[in-house]
């Protein structure tokens, strides 16, 4: 049966290609039918999965919310350089109710492994990834991750839920069209309960698995005699637990299926066709456009209980880099202190200590942020250890990668005079320094123009040459553009000054979040 499309009971536009973005859609006017409308008990086992579920794609830039409206399938063509991520969208909606419970039913999604002609992978929970699309406030935001290479996905009456399909190139990977498929088929509640593992069934299981270990383990040095009776006994264990009610799923009169040949039986499922062409060129590590991201090391420490300057608060704050840099964003830490000032840092451990050349080498990082003052408490007045902390870091390569955030968008004239001060002392110790000012006006009590705009765009000449990055919110542009132009004729490139928007603000797992991407005259204005 030719599951490449799904019936429609409206007519939607076709998703256009994403210029730039590597994924290509079209409209295919070969949809499948469905065989009628459904009537009576649903047995999702003897009804093609297309009859009961729209399955459709989305590219990766659009908002896939629950009363998203069905479309025609495509196959999916994504274009990847090395040492890059392309993802996609798989929107799933159900067209009738098949469970008993209040669900409209469950959907399994399969993925093979992505093959070249010449034998080469991409392979499932290495390069492939799926995600599920989870609203937060409403908005399709959180990608929460799914078993691989089988997961079951509940859908609700009404709703449309995505699964967020993501594919690394890695760095080394032959250039070359990779082709798979992710098979997505309807469940019974029966199938389900068999497949549920209670807490009792999990604990035997454990107990059997584990008492096979003890068994095996320690037979270095015993007679031969003892050893066969040891492998004897644990096999007879291991084939009881394997041959077992519970994976029957897995097994036919010629022995074991593969999990992706299983419903190549029943030609019942729904196969969405995936390739994605690596091309012959690599992507460089760092980013060529700087994103930086400031998360509040206090939530961190409320959202997993950690105390300030413990082994678990490091490790919990360790785990945040890594994560966001494997995004390529270069992510910051941060605590306010009073009138919006705040203490910014990358690395919470000192700049003599292994762990700062580990994170600030990484050649991912485009930017890291020096604390202004030690990030835990120090014998060392502050002043004596951000003299100390420059001095050292300005021996080493990365040092250009370097910035200082001092205050968070100043209002007033003691604001301002306060930046102005702190970057006056850390010129002094290194007049390459670089201080990033986020603001959204000049100071209240003493305007620098007649309108606030005026103002606003006279604010780098104020703090010129305290300076170097200056950070505005996009929201204070709205849609006109032509007032870019009155911003970047007041910067000065030639002295390396460079304008960064803020972009958006968000809640990351309960956690701060503030995006400044980095940029020159240029690229702003382009």
């Amino acid at each position: 049966m030719d599951n490449s499309g799904n019936p429609q009971d409206s007519v939607v536009p076709p998703v256009e290609g994403v210029a730039g973005g590597g994924t290509a859609y079209g409209w295919n006017d070969n949809c499948s039918q469905s065989s009628g409308p459904l009537n009576g008990s649903i047995n999702p086992t003897e009804i093609p999965t297309a009859d009961l579920v729209h399955v459709w794609c989305m590219p990766s830039t659009a908002n896939v919310g629950p009363q998203e409206m069905p479309r025609p399938l495509e196959p999916i063509n994504l274009l990847a350089a090395r040492n890059e991520r392309e993802s996609v969208q798989i929107a799933l909606r159900p067209k009738v109710s098949w469970s008993s419970s209040s669900t409209a039913g469950v959907v399994q999604v399969q993925c093979s492994d992505l093959c070249s002609a010449s034998g080469d992978r991409l392979v499932v929970g290495q390069s492939l990834m799926l995600r599920r699309v989870v609203p937060m406030l409403g908005v399709p935001d959180a990608l929460v991750p799914l078993d691989l290479p089988v997961c079951q996905i509940s859908l609700i009456p009404g709703e449309t839920t995505a699964v967020w399909v993501s594919i690394d190139a890695p760095y080394a990977q032959p250039p070359g069209l990779y082709e798979g498929e992710i098979i997505i088929t309807s469940k019974a509640d029966t199938e389900l309960s068999s497949q549920c593992l209670g807490k009792g069934e999990k604990h035997r299981l454990f107990m059997e698995l584990r008492n096979c270990l003890d068994n095996v383990e320690p037979i270095e040095g015993k007679p031969l005699h003892e050893v066969v009776e040891r492998a004897k006994s644990t096999a007879t264990t291991l084939r009881r637990v394997i041959f077992s009610p519970l994976f029957s799923e897995f097994f036919s009169d010629n022995g074991p299926i593969d999990m992706m040949d299983e419903d190549a039986i029943s030609n019942l499922s729904v196969r969405v066709k995936l390739s994605l062409t690596v091309w012959d060129f690599i992507l460089p590590a760092t980013p060529s456009l700087p994103a930086v991201i400031g998360i509040s090391d206090t939530v961190i420490e409320d959202r997993f209980g950690v105390r300030h300057g413990s082994d678990e608060w490091y490790e919990a704050l360790d785990q945040h880099f890594k994560w966001l840099l494997q995004y390529r964003i270069s992510p910051f830490f941060c605590r306010w202190g009073e009138s919006m000032r705040v203490l910014t840092y990358t690395c919470p451990w000192p700049a003599d200590h292994p762990k700062s050349d580990e994170y600030f080498s990484d050649p991912r990082l485009a930017a890291y942020a020096v604390p202004y003052s030690p990030v835990l408490s120090s014998n060392d007045g502050a002043k004596d250890y951000v003299r100390k902390e420059i001095e050292l870091l300005r021996t080493k390569a990365h040092w250009k990668k370097a910035y200082f955030y001092l205050w968070d968008e100043p209002l007033n004239m003691e604001h301002y005079s306060s930046v102005r001060n702190m970057a006056s002392e850390l010129h002094a110790y290194a007049p390459d320094a670089r201080v990033l000012t986020t603001y959204y006006c000049g100071p209240s009590d003493a305007p620098l123009g007649p309108t606030p705009f005026e103002s606003f765009v006279k604010v780098p000449k104020f703090l010129r040459p305290h300076t170097q990055i200056y950070c505005t919110s996009e929201w204070v542009l709205g849609n006109r553009e032509d007032l870019v132009k009155d911003i970047v004729t007041e910067l000065q490139p030639e002295n390396g000054e460079v304008i960064c928007v803020e972009s958006f603000w968000l809640l990351l797992w309960k956690t701060c979040v503030y995006y400044y991407p980095i940029m020159t005259a240029d690229d702003f204005w382009n």
